[in-house]
């Protein structure tokens, strides 16, 4: 019923905006003869970064614009005189004068500042939340991730979304997010357009992405833009720093477990710039000089790398190359070598786990017109899982050398070629077009065992498991926010797809629609409609810790995952700056997959399509956000009610079971407080119904015919009547940061002390049954981390 509905109002409302765009009497005809365009790239005054989502306003007629990822805007207006207002948060707006009797061209800087003007705020009215088409939407200040309190000292976009209504964490400290009822492989997650595979370092503990590397962050939990596909939950759009333009920059930090430096400037002013941005762990080097050489050596280590050039051709033409990489290792060496009557013995082992990401982006900007602004892509994405063990001995005495070995290999991964051209049409203040289509080939290596033995009289060299499986995926789209009259705009379109894999043809329409109805000049309901495909599915093994989850293609077997959701939402602008948003939701997921029960990532000689079951799920609730974006006090306050379940034919008896990250309650509040330039506070507090997990109430006895005739026949063996039949206990905590910044000749230097658990409260990391003192059995919780102060050093120069 869903579907239907949504497909008949983007079927209106596309015939309303085709006839917007195209019909006109002659009367329409004469006056657009008589319009100009204005249009340019919007930029920091200080380093030539983009401005994303800038504000261009024309008091006079209350039309305007917003630039787009690239800073680029475009606005069409009767020729005349006119004040223009451009305006950003964060910086201080600037009115510009101008007589528009012909097309115009005009690049404008903006100044940072903390202090907002009255022509600012009047300007930035235009884009506040009741005005917008787009809800479910939620965008993150650089500046507040930085000030807010941060985990063992690392500072983390996905944790900060963690705060935002709609959004679940994933376990205790786990940068792993879980949108609206969804799973964790149903977030598109893009780094400069680009999707990411694995987001997180430390067995999730933190995540890939560098603050010092970042411009943007925008987090999409519904109402989506057809220009996005590809996942049913959730978009979150991470864009890169361009580099400074200007002249040379540098900053970085020195923490518990990581330092991290960047270099930003110019290679030509004006021109051509570059910025790169490494992080790295150190505590394997800082403990390797106090282990024996003769012992067993544990390591981990993380880094990540991102780098960008962005060269202009013209005001015209940009290209722009960024690259990511980074990699995860945790293993274990050992090392001896002895000599036992005058033969010489040398054993070496070596056990190690590593994963990481490649990506890298090509990208041209074209302004075909003062209305028509593009961008051509081209881009790789890799994600690589891998397990080895290695163990090899040498002996040697005199005339001879005996040598073994023995090697074990699993590998898993996911790469993808993609090309695209994205278009943005600015035909008048009341239409902005998008459009545009691509191709991603991509290439799955399900999981993939190498084995290998070498001694002196044998040697065995095989592999077995899946084997890879390649898929193509071609898209195309088109959106237009329309403003219909002064109370009423939408943004319809639609986004299509067609996949081919193994002689196997998919195709989807997915209609995509949001509404704003203005019903003051303060508040608007707000409506929206999506319609999502997804063509990949995520294996997640249901043990913690090891990034062992598999990336595997829709099959002929294994179809693909749809999603229809509604939202329906109220805005209001309330005094003091302050922003609240009301949403309900529902949501219905088809083609969910999951391990059948008694199967896992183990075992790797199945095929993966036998180890799964397919099933539905639901979730639906409502979200609640109070926001102020401005001032010395800047934060939000969320809360969300909640239910999601999932259902398959062959797991829990084919009952409807709640998902293990269902939760009814869950609250997130965030503030930074700037008493002044040298001294900002930042606090954080979380609460969440306890996650569901399964737990057998009863035992019976059950024959096992493996055992010898002298043993016991009979295993005790749990009843389980339903999954996810017990919560843990409620999760909460406080975190709280204090950050003094002081002005040096050099720079700026700042020293950021944070408290993990302020109150040190033990919340459940697992639950598992034992003995109790007393001999009787219970539940006992095991808890992760108590109160952690840390404190970290970064440096601007």
């Amino acid at each position: 019923m869903i579907k239907q509905i949504g497909l008949m109002l983007v079927a209106t409302v596309l015939l309303l905006v085709s006839q917007g765009i195209f019909a006109q009497n002659p009367d329409a005809k004469k006056a657009a003869s008589q319009k100009f365009t204005l249009n340019g790239y919007i930029e920091d005054a200080d380093n030539g970064e983009k401005l994303i989502g800038a504000t261009v306003f024309v008091p006079s007629t209350l039309e305007g614009t917003a630039s787009n990822v690239y800073g680029f805007y475009s606005i069409t207006l009767p020729e005349g005189e006119y004040e223009i207002s451009f305006s950003y948060v964060g910086y201080t707006a600037q009115v510009i004068k101008l007589k528009l009797d012909k097309n115009l061209v005009l690049n404008v800087n903006l100044v940072a500042s903390n202090i907002l003007g009255e022509v600012e705020i009047e300007a930035a009215a235009y884009t506040k939340i009741q005005n917008r088409t787009q809800m479910s939407m939620n965008e993150i200040s650089i500046r507040q991730i930085k000030s807010l309190p941060v985990f063992l000292g690392e500072q983390d976009i996905l944790k900060t979304i963690q705060l935002l209504p709609g959004v679940q964490s994933g376990s205790e400290g786990s940068s792993g997010f879980y949108v609206r009822g969804g799973g964790p492989d149903q977030n598109l997650i893009l780094l400069d357009g680009v999707p990411v595979y694995n987001a997180s370092h430390l067995f999730g503990f933190f995540s890939i992405f560098n603050p010092d590397a970042i411009n943007n962050v925008k987090l999409y939990k519904g109402g989506f833009p057809a220009r996005f596909g590809g996942r049913l939950s959730s978009v979150l759009d991470i864009r890169m720093k361009d580099g400074n333009m200007k002249e040379f920059h540098g900053e970085g930090s020195i923490g518990l477990i990581s330092s991290k430096l960047s270099l930003e400037g110019p290679i030509i002013k004006d021109k051509t710039s570059f910025i790169v941005s490494a992080r790295r762990t150190y505590i394997d080097l800082l403990i390797k000089p106090f282990i024996p050489k003769d012992e067993v050596v544990p390591y981990y280590f993380f880094y990540d790398v991102n780098t960008k050039i962005n060269h202009k051709f013209s005001d015209d033409s940009r290209l722009y190359l960024s690259l990511y990489t980074g990699l995860d290792k945790f293993g274990a060496g050992y090392k001896d070598e002895y000599s036992v009557d005058g033969s010489k013995y040398k054993d070496e082992d070596d056990f190690f786990l590593d994963w990481g990401n490649l990506i890298w982006a090509l990208r041209w900007n074209y302004i075909f017109s003062p209305k028509l602004f593009s961008n051509t892509t081209l881009t790789y994405s890799r994600y690589r899982y891998e397990t080895v063990f290695e163990q090899n001995s040498t002996t040697s005495g005199p005339g001879y050398t005996d040598k073994s070995g023995y090697y074990w290999n699993f590998t898993s991964g996911i790469k993808d070629w993609t090309a695209k051209i994205d278009f943005d049409y600015m035909p008048g203040p009341n239409h902005y077009v998008r459009f545009g289509v691509g191709d991603i080939n991509h290439t799955f290596t399900p999981g993939v065992t190498q084995y290998k033995i070498d001694y002196s009289q044998t040697a065995i060299d095989t592999s077995f498991g899946s084997q890879n499986q390649y898929a193509n995926e071609m898209f195309a789209y088109i959106e237009d926010d329309y403003k219909i009259n002064d109370w009423l705009k939408i943004n319809a379109g639609f986004h299509t797809t067609a996949f081919l894999v193994n002689d196997k043809k998919y195709f989807s329409f997915q209609p995509r629609i949001s509404a704003r109805a203005l019903i003051s000049k303060k508040s608007s309901f707000k409506l929206s409609y999506s319609r999502m495909a997804q063509y990949l599915h995520l294996l997640t093994n249901p043990t913690i810790g090891l990034p062992t989850d598999l990336w595997v293609p829709t099959t002929d077997r294994i179809k693909p995952e749809y999603a229809s959701q509604v939202a329906l939402g109220y805005a209001h602008s309330l005094p003091l700056d302050l922003d609240l948003s009301i949403e309900t939701y529902y949501k219905k997921m088809t083609g969910l997959i999951e391990y059948a029960d008694g199967t896992s990532f183990f075992g790797n000689d199945k095929d993966w399509q036998n180890k799964v079951e397919t099933g539905d799920g639901w979730s639906y609730g409502a979200e609640f956000m109070l926001e102020k974006k401005t001032g010395k006090f800047t934060g939000w306050i969320g809360y969300t009610l909640s239910w999601t379940d999932r259902q398959f034919e062959e797991i829990s008896q084919g009952n409807v079971f709640p998902y293990k990250y269902d939760r009814r309650h869950d609250v997130g509040i965030a503030g930074v407080y700037q008493f002044n330039d040298k001294f900002d506070v930042g606090i954080v507090w979380v609460y969440g119904t306890g996650n569901a997990f399964t737990l057998g109430l009863e035992q019976f006895q059950m024959y096992n015919p493996m055992y010898p005739e002298n043993m016991v026949w009979y295993d005790n063996a749990d009843y389980l009547e339903n999954r996810n039949n017990v919560r843990m206990p409620p999760y909460h905590r406080l975190d709280l940061s204090f950050n003094f910044t002081k002005e040096k000749r050099w720079g700026q230097s700042k020293w950021s002390l944070s408290v993990y658990n302020a109150y040190n409260r033990k919340n459940p990391f697992f639950l598992y049954i034992d003995y109790k003192d007393d001999g009787t059995k219970g539940l006992r919780q095991v808890s992760l981390f108590p109160i952690i102060p840390t404190a970290t050093y970064s440096f601007k120069f």
